[in-house]
């Protein structure tokens, strides 16, 4: 019994060796219909053996052939965890409610909720819109903002609600062609992302905002470097309505990337102008400047050979005084972006190392907050558009990020949902089971372009219709006219605060003009720091940094 007992695992390799002895001893007497169960249990009895000689998994020498149920299930993980596990506030990283309120809007049918809120309205992080007593109407919904400073001959009226920067070769070409697609039926922009544009890109028609990126895909010389020529010929075309620099991304900043040479298909090398059968690198810094009167001068290059078209850039925030650095360059040079998009850590379609994803990069309700004020203090925040970007589904959402000083938003796993993304979490895999993330031919085939650029455009204008409503309720009649007193915050269980408070506005120009103010000293502090020709520090601190006195009159 002692010897049952230590052995059991063997239990299961055990039965099966001994059904498939016996259906084979029996077909002689019991009939030819044998075979097929000594086929059966002889095969996992070749498969059983096999576990016990092999040394890569220690769960199968011990328990062969059921240990393979293990990782069966492990397989299937996310699936059963997502369709019989999950609540509908899991936020992993979209809950099942914010999932399905995009695909009901993409579909077009009913988003109204019965019954009252599933929402814990007495729990720590829970925010509201505070509504008027005299609701506004409001009749059109295709809100717009005018994109382009002083600098800038082609301004760009863009929708107040956009579709974010997604590569093809991350995203099939049936993805691309139906998100493209949605946009022109829809009348707002899609960003290429650093793929550069593909042919589905121009199939589609719609809107572009033309992404450079260290890799400098589609304007590159032979060797990687930025060709001056090729951009300019990519970026005078008319679709193409703004120009993004990408310093950083949200899903992974201050990382690069790597396409091996086994994924470059004819079309993703024609896209991008690389050559096929050798590793793609995108390079984690840009090669063109390294300084932050570099980026400017950078910026004002490509203004000029795009015709005047708006330029920007995109970052997820990091280092603080960094940022400031860039702000400072703006000054000395007199080159002013048109935008800058605000990439929050919390955002992000590209795979990258868990570290990365998890805990790099400042979220985008931080981050577009201090771009904001930063640019208040100054005094230069009316010549800039600001975009943001991180996890925006909703009204709701959009509202928020307006009051905290976007201009506009951006989402890109929102608009994979209204393409039908399950969340299945196997981007980088090659395997994305609805045929949004992957290269494989036979999967991209189960999205139909026609309907799913209708569900796209649905998505699009439902939502800018739910956020017209909830501008009316709040008395307003232009969505970017929230400001953070409009909302409330739950700091903890038993006590809220005012928009004002966790999110205020900083007073305009307090950076370059007047006396200094006590209560942001921490700002001036960093501010001093800055360089406009460096981003490396001038000067660490350590621990709380004690500025030094200032001599009168300087």
């Amino acid at each position: 019994m002692k010897f049952l007992i230590q052995y059991q695992r063997y239990a299961v390799l055990a039965c099966v060796t001994l059904l498939a002895i016996v259906s084979v001893v029996c077909v002689p007497f019991l009939g030819a219909w044998l075979w097929l169960p000594a086929v059966i249990f002889g095969g996992l009895m070749l498969v059983g053996w096999y576990d016990i000689r092999q040394n890569k998994h220690a769960i199968l020498r011990n328990y062969p052939v059921s240990g393979h149920i293990r990782f069966i299930l492990e397989s299937f993980r996310p699936e059963i965890r997502q369709y019989m596990i999950e609540g509908d506030h899991d936020k992993l990283p979209f809950s099942r409610q914010d999932r399905g309120l995009v695909y009901q809007r993409a579909k077009g049918v009913e988003d109204k909720r019965p019954f009252g809120t599933i929402e814990d309205v007495y729990s720590s992080g829970y925010a509201w819109l505070t509504h008027s007593v005299t609701p506004t109407a409001i009749v059109g919904t295709d809100f717009r903002v005018q994109v382009g400073g002083p600098q800038c001959k082609q301004p760009y009226d863009a929708s107040l609600y956009n579709i974010s920067a997604m590569s093809f070769g991350s995203l099939s070409g049936n993805a691309i062609l139906a998100l493209n697609s949605g946009a022109k039926k829809g009348g707002f922009a899609h960003d290429t992302g650093e793929g550069s544009i593909s042919r589905y890109h121009r199939q589609g028609g719609g809107d572009l905002i033309y992404q450079v990126a260290s890799g400098y895909f589609g304007c590159r010389n032979d060797d990687g470097s930025f060709s001056p020529e090729k951009f300019a010929e990519t970026a005078v075309d008319p679709q193409v309505k703004m120009i993004e620099v990408k310093l950083s991304q949200g899903a992974k900043p201050g990382h690069g990337g790597l396409l091996p040479a086994a994924k470059i298909t004819e079309e993703i090398s024609e896209a991008r102008g690389i050559p096929m059968g050798i590793d793609c690198v995108s390079p984690a810094a840009h090669s063109t400047f390294s300084t932050p009167v570099g980026l400017m001068e950078f910026i004002g290059k490509l203004r000029d050979l795009s015709g005047g078209k708006p330029v920007g850039f995109k970052l997820c925030i990091g280092h603080r005084r960094e940022f400031m650095c860039m702000i400072k360059a703006m000054l000395k040079t007199g080159i002013v972006p048109d935008f800058i998009v605000v990439d929050g850590k919390e955002g992000g379609t590209g795979a990258a190392p868990v570290e990365f994803v998890n805990r790099v990069g400042m979220p985008m309700h931080e981050g577009l907050t201090f771009v904001h004020n930063a640019l208040r203090g100054a005094g230069i925040r009316d010549q800039i558009k600001i975009g943001a970007a991180g996890k925006i589904v909703s009204a709701f959402d959009i509202a928020q990020t307006f009051a905290l000083g976007a201009d506009w938003c951006n989402a890109a796993r929102g608009f994979m949902f209204a393409l039908g993304c399950i969340q299945a979490q196997s981007c980088h895999t090659n395997k994305c089971p609805v045929g949004i993330a992957t290269q494989d031919p036979m999967r991209q085939r189960a999205i139909d372009v026609g309907d799913k650029s209708d569900r796209v455009a649905r998505f699009h204008n439902n939502t800018l219709h739910a956020l017209a409503e909830i501008t009316g309720a709040a008395g307003l009649r232009d969505p970017r006219d929230f400001m953070p007193y409009h909302f409330m915050f739950r700091q903890k269980d038993n006590e809220f605060r005012d928009g004002n408070e966790v999110y205020p506005y900083l007073p305009e120009g307090f950076l370059v003009s007047g006396p200094e103010i006590p209560e942001l000293s921490d700002w001036h502090s960093r501010w001093d720091r800055a360089s406009a020709e460096t981003f490396a520090a001038r000067e660490i601190p350590f621990g709380p940094f004690k500025r030094r006195p200032m001599a009168l009159g300087t």
